[in-house]
């Protein structure tokens, strides 16, 4: 017993000797496996998704949305553009048809119809002197004094008298149609046995005409495509109405216009064709109307259909 108390008494002595608090009694296990009581910087951990949550969708990046309105789509060419402007006219009546072709770019287009058939009126005169050119060039001569004055005056002047002698002179129909042959006219003028004035014709027509007329592609010799295009340069001023209404200022036309009235139900017959010069282009323009209610009318539309064609054709080909 008094061993017992002197080696706890010993024990005592040891530990205020060397410092020690911890006590002999204390379980090791229970010291090391308790929580730190100092703080300390956890990573929180993400708690794992309820497999019943509703699923989140993913985002993925996109670019933003734009605000404004996309821009209509252009046309896709000069003669789209073109055609979409003469859709486009209203505030006239009556029928026409028009066909151009820009001798700078080669566009080209027909709008109402190239086969559609209009009643002449005085522009068959400039087929007349074709065909009155085309013979005498084949006799290896030249227009006499007189044919000169008569086509002069048929053609600056419109003067229906002149015509009817050179109608004669080239061989009425007959003649015609032989020339109409071979300046690229298509049969639809053949057969025909009305009086000149009111022989039919197409815009194709009379667009095969110009360019015998006016380009190096045609049985007409240089003297006499120079001479038609010299006569159409000097119409008289208050004849010079019509595809000129396109050009530019100061560049003049190289036209004729015919006109006739016809009876209450197609009043007027209103046509105009020729060479026009536009923003350094060439062009070759035939427009011919029908059942138009007064001359001016027919001019009006004329006018207006050959600038809107003629302006756009050119700004569209040099955008």
């Amino acid at each position: 017993m008094n061993r017992r108390i002197a080696c706890f008494v010993l024990s005592l002595w040891c530990l205020a000797a060397t410092g020690c608090t911890e006590s002999p009694f204390t379980s090791r296990a229970t010291a090391q496996d308790a929580e730190p009581t100092s703080a300390v910087s956890v990573e929180p951990t993400a708690a794992e998704p309820s497999p019943w949550a509703a699923a989140t969708p993913t985002q993925t990046p996109t670019d933003p949305t734009p605000t404004s309105t996309s821009t209509p789509t252009s046309p896709t060419s000069p003669t789209d553009a073109a055609r979409a402007a003469l859709d486009a006219l209203d505030g006239h009546t009556g029928r026409y048809a028009l066909a151009v072709e820009d001798l700078t770019t080669g566009h080209s287009l027909s709008y109402g119809g190239a086969l559609e058939a209009f009643v002449s009126a005085s522009i068959i005169k400039v087929d007349i002197l074709a065909a009155l050119l085309l013979q005498t060039q084949d006799r290896g001569g030249r227009l006499t004094e007189e044919q000169r004055r008569l086509a002069t005056a048929m053609i600056c002047e419109s003067d229906n008298d002149a015509a009817h002698e050179l109608w004669i002179a080239i061989g009425r129909r007959q003649g015609l149609d032989l020339a109409n042959v071979r300046l690229g006219l298509s049969a639809a003028h053949a057969g025909q046995s009305v009086a000149w004035g009111l022989t039919r014709t197409t815009t194709r027509d009379e667009m095969a005409l110009l360019k015998a007329v006016f380009t190096e592609h045609s049985p007409l010799s240089e003297r006499s495509r120079t001479y038609m295009h010299s006569l159409m340069s000097a119409v008289r001023a208050d004849q010079a109405w019509g595809i000129g209404a396109a050009s530019s200022p100061g560049t003049g036309s190289s036209l004729k216009n015919g006109w006739l009235p016809l009876d209450a139900a197609l009043p007027w017959v209103v046509n105009s064709e020729g060479l026009i010069e536009y923003g350094g282009h060439s062009l070759l323009i035939v427009v011919l109307t029908d059942n138009q209610s007064t001359r001016e009318a027919g001019i009006a539309l004329i006018e207006h259909s050959a600038a809107t064609v003629v302006h756009t054709l050119v700004a569209a080909a040099s955008a």
